[in-house]
């Protein structure tokens, strides 16, 4: 609890006490009304002041009105005891309110518990702690064990086990040594390792993830803006119902203190701090919520949006297979196996797609770069390049076609590498990828989620497309596609989709940028430091499992189905009491109830989306 909920429980003890102490003693007259004035200025000034000032900058119409009003008014038609108790207990709620929303806040950084508070790094030979923020690229920085990982790097020296836990809400270590990379946020678990930072603090992957985060709220899903806007259009009618309630009838029947007095109770039961709290702290909960399963929600709208997620569209490279590509064949035309292995090295030595990396472990020698010149990425073809002073090309089908090489195909199964010198056809390499652990699951997990189809894009031949989609059980594979293609495709199948139902495209990150904008929500996968998937990206998915997919669909169901609940819950209690304060049947009691009683049960409801281990 903060020092500023401690001080507001203060407050209300000590007011309970000087109201129990206000309704015993025997007074009458105006010293019983400053025996309860005392407890109801210590425990309400604050809502007042806010009234008040409220009022002076045109703001009428809240709930510190509603609350000001009602206890006054309870004060002038002598029911002091009430108008005290309805200002202890709105306090109360408030209070309550408070400290659920701390918690809230408190369960989402504890889990993004990331941010590092310094970093190592070596000055006159010695190791001097240092802000993050003062680390430049290319510096050298050194990470003991059980120390967060600062910045994003690669290892110099050293090895041991890192903890990703807080980035991907799963407990297995990841192994690291020489050469690898790895990213802020994540805890050394064993050995000393020396790292080269490759990006200052600001775009690092922790400094995004946390600014994703902190700036969630920001993006209302349609639920919020709706009962902000009721809320705004609420209150005023409301106002003027409880007006019309204490004025109209007793023109014509009379008793003005009884009816004054109903109209006081309405005013109570019709505060909508319910909804306007409660609502809100639902998505607040659900995007903390997932974050814990290392799924970071971009906005209470796209987290509504996910429920209603109808078709699912997948990139397969890195997606639904690991993006770790092997050399499975090569077959030369007019050279030796290995040289067409140095020569298709070469051309790839520059890039950093998976298959170029496959290419150049399988040459599995150092590369002397400077042979390499002119070099040109043909996007979804291949690579264009000179090396040795010759013409070369390397990359798909679709690029031999361009340059009018002759071709042919492999019985292999696998991603074909065609390679030309000098416009000749020089042979072609076969890269095989593996489909992942949990891909096959994740489908038939989706399917059970509602999703009534799922569908593959990919540029790779169709064997191999075809072969992947009839592995996992998908319903389309849409092969041998440019990224321009892809978007093609996302666009036909936005058509095929209900009015209110949504596309969900799920890529590795590379390349993917224009598909995920122009998807419905876009979910990059295993985007771990990758800048263009948590920009592009609608959700983040912190590890490589598809599963987490169907976790999201999981959590933003529950999350609406919650947020229904409060509405309906609010709504059907608050029409209830209100007939029941207008006819006078209700007290001041039922309207604390209908008002505090409501709340703090919404409140408790929208705080189950931080408890979701189950769903993981």
């Amino acid at each position: 609890m903060t020092k500023k909920q401690k001080k507001m429980l203060l407050r209300v003890l000590v007011s309970l006490v000087l109201l129990v102490a206000a309704a015993l003693l025997p007074f009458s007259g105006w010293p019983r009304l400053t025996a309860f004035l005392v407890p109801y200025i210590l425990i309400g000034w604050d809502v007042l002041w806010k009234a008040v000032r409220n009022i002076a900058h045109g703001q009428v119409f809240d709930e510190n009105f509603l609350m000001a009003l009602a206890t006054v008014g309870a004060f002038c038609t002598g029911e002091f005891p009430e108008g005290v108790a309805v200002m202890l207990f709105y306090q109360v709620g408030e209070l309550f309110q408070s400290y659920a929303v701390g918690k809230s806040r408190q369960s989402i950084a504890s889990l993004m518990d990331i941010r590092p508070d310094y970093a190592n790094i070596e000055r006159g030979g010695e190791l001097v702690q240092v802000d993050p923020d003062e680390v430049a690229v290319g510096d050298t920085i050194v990470i003991k064990s059980g120390e967060k990982v600062p910045l994003d790097g690669v290892v110099l020296e050293g090895a041991s086990t890192l903890n990703t836990a807080a980035l991907t809400g799963e407990s297995l270590p990841r192994d690291v040594e020489p050469g690898d990379d790895v990213i802020s946020g994540c805890i050394n678990q064993s050995g000393l390792l020396k790292v080269r930072v490759t990006k200052v603090f600001g775009e690092s992957t922790v400094a995004r993830i946390l600014d994703l985060v902190e700036n969630s709220s920001a993006q209302k899903a349609k639920a919020e803006n709706f009962i902000t806007k009721f809320a705004r259009y609420y209150t005023p009618v409301v106002v003027i119902a409880a007006l019309i309630l204490g004025i109209v009838p007793p023109l014509f029947v009379g008793d003005w203190s009884n009816w004054i007095h109903r109209a006081l109770i309405f005013l109570v039961i019709s505060c909508p701090c319910a909804l306007v709290i409660s609502v809100p702290l639902s998505f607040f909960g659900g995007i903390g919520g997932a974050s814990k399963c290392g799924i970071l929600v971009k906005g209470g709208n796209y987290m509504e949006a996910l429920a209603h997620a109808e078709l699912v569209v997948f990139d397969k490279t890195g997606t639904l297979t690991r993006g770790v590509f092997n050399v499975t064949a090569v077959h030369p035309d007019e050279c030796s196996e290995k040289d067409l292995l140095e020569i298709a090295a070469l051309a790839e030595a520059y890039s950093d797609h998976p298959i170029s990396r496959s290419l150049r472990e399988a040459y599995g020698m150092e590369l002397d770069r400077s042979r390499v010149a002119e070099v040109e990425e043909l996007s979804g073809r291949g690579i264009r390049a000179r090396i040795d002073g010759r013409g070369v090309c390397v990359g798909n089908n679709k690029l031999m076609d361009e340059i009018g090489v002759a071709w042919h195909p492999c019985h292999h199964v696998g991603t074909t590498v065609h390679v030309a010198i000098e416009g000749k056809y020089a042979g072609h390499i076969v890269i095989s990828d593996e489909v992942k652990e949990d891909a096959k699951a994740a489908v038939q997990a989706l399917k059970a989620q509602g999703v009534k189809k799922t569908v593959m894009l990919t540029g790779d031949s169709r064997p191999v497309g075809e072969s992947v989609a009839k592995e996992l059980e998908l319903d389309e594979a849409c092969t041998e596609l440019l990224p321009a293609d892809k978007v093609e495709q996302v666009e036909r199948l936005l058509k095929e989709k209900s009015q209110n139902g949504k596309l969900v495209f799920v890529g590795d990150g590379i390349n993917d940028a224009p598909v995920l904008s122009r998807a419905d929500i876009g979910i990059a996968m295993g985007a771990m430091g990758s800048d263009a998937a948590i920009e592009a990206a609608d959700i983040v998915l912190m590890d490589d499992k598809p599963s987490k997919i169907a976790t999201a669909i999981r959590l933003s169901k529950k999350t609406l189905r919650i947020v229904r609940q409060n509405i309906i819950f609010a709504l059907v209690v608050k029409a209830a009491v209100l007939l029941l304060g207008a006819l006078g049947i209700a007290t001041m009691w039922e309207a604390v109830f209908a008002d505090v009683g409501v709340s703090v049960i919404a409140i408790l409801n929208a705080m189950r989306m931080l408890r979701v281990k189950s769903l993981q």
